[in-house]
């Protein structure tokens, strides 16, 4: 079989199979690292392609700068005191969840952290891919995609210095190194608002989308990974909308939600393809099963009582729609126990276990927060907007 009708059979398996299992309630994102997984087991090595590899990175990247492109400072400062008590209690439970992987596991202090980043953080790329498909609404939307956004700017800041921070020389090094790039960014993107989008009119979806493939590319190489630096492109761009507006506009943001859809499912494959045969053990199952046991009841709960507590007239439905939705850790426990096996040594067990956790975290709100499947719905909801812009139509609940 040739190599071009291979790759035509791969993307038209990645990108229409998926989709069509979505109306049994199966994220797409989960068939396709189970796809990744059953060619690792038959192909082995050969299925470790470059051309692959290079449409993950694609993937991952748009991933984290539509991310980074949803994030509307505004809106979080005007509901910065529920935000600041959920960033304090996510901080507090990585830290007692680090030293139980430290003393359970017998892990070093940064694949602890790194643990504790896996089994804690939402992904807020997938919650905010999959909102419309949970019928939630617009208030819970509200919340999950900003507690989901002001969760990652934390678990992403605390990644950089855990990765940076075994050499104190390296950490200063990196740390001036991501500045520059920070201070860099915006003089690149007014660049090529003066000189090169006046000449060039539609050039702003990839001139935005190169920006951020070279960040990610860029942070890869400082040692923190691709999301990095594709989330800061995707916050500086952001910032910078009242001076560009046509690069972080709407149109731009839905064009970028569709070119990370096509690009993402790469990723995912990729991903399961990197997963190691010892890591499909009945030792990872057991782990999986009762790491899945014991975090998933303890973060509903953590979630469900601090709503309780700072929104008592909330409906208590609407509190337990808004803590399942913020379930799912699949991006980033992949990225991490990626991180934890290649570079710390992690077990293929624990690494195993991580993606049987996150498979089933993110299985959890499709299933129970099922909604009926209509094809005619379908296009209608990617028209909507996938949080509340403008803070006078922000749920009023204040704590």
């Amino acid at each position: 079989m040739s190599r071009e009708l291979v790759y035509l059979l791969l993307i038209f398996g990645l990108l229409v199979i998926p989709r069509a299992l979505q109306r049994f309630n199966i994220p797409a994102p989960i068939t396709c690292l189970l796809f990744g997984l059953v060619a690792m087991l038959g192909l082995g090595g050969k299925v470790h392609d470059p051309v692959i590899t290079m449409l993950s990175m694609l993937g991952i990247s748009s991933l984290f700068l539509f991310a980074g492109l949803e994030v509307d400072l505004r809106v979080l400062r005007k509901h910065l005191h529920p935000l600041v008590v959920h960033l304090l209690i996510r901080l507090f439970n990585l830290i007692w969840v680090g030293y139980a992987g430290w003393y359970f596991f017998g892990l070093g202090w940064q694949a602890a952290a790194l643990l504790a980043l896996a089994l804690l953080t939402p992904s807020t790329g997938f919650i905010l891919d999959t909102l419309e498909r949970l019928g939630l609404s617009e208030h819970e939307r509200f919340w999950v995609t900003n507690k989901a956004i002001a969760g990652e700017l934390l678990a992403l800041v605390a990644l950089f210095f855990v990765l940076q921070a075994g050499d104190p020389l390296l950490l200063v090094v990196s740390s001036a190194e991501m500045l520059a790039l920070m201070t860099l960014l915006p003089l690149l993107y007014l660049a090529f608002g003066r000189w090169v989008v006046p000449h060039a009119p539609g050039s702003e979806f990839s001139l935005l989308v190169m920006v951020g493939f070279v960040a990610a590319f860029v942070t890869y190489k400082l040692g923190v990974y691709y999301l990095v630096g594709a989330f800061i492109a995707g916050l500086v761009a952001r910032l910078l909308r009242e001076r560009l507006p046509k690069m972080a506009s709407e149109t731009n943001i839905h064009a970028l939600r569709l070119f990370a859809t096509f690009f993402v499912p790469f990723y995912f494959f990729h991903a399961g393809t990197q997963i190691s045969r010892d890591a499909l053990s009945l030792k990872a199952l057991g782990l999986g099963l009762l790491l899945t046991l014991i975090m998933v009841p303890l973060r509903l709960g953590m979630e469900w009582l601090q709503r309780r507590v700072l929104f008592p007239q909330e409906q208590k439905q609407s509190t337990f729609r808004v803590s399942l939705a913020m379930t799912p850790t699949l991006v980033f426990t992949l990225v991490l126990a990626e991180i934890m096996h290649s570079r710390f040594g992690v077990s293929g067990v624990l690494a195993g276990a991580l993606v049987l956790y996150t498979t089933l975290n993110t299985l959890l709100p499709s299933f129970v927060l099922r909604v009926p499947f209509d094809v005619a719905d379908a296009g209608d909801a990617h028209t909507e907007k996938g949080h509340i812009e403008n803070a006078e139509t922000a749920p009023k609940l204040q704590p």
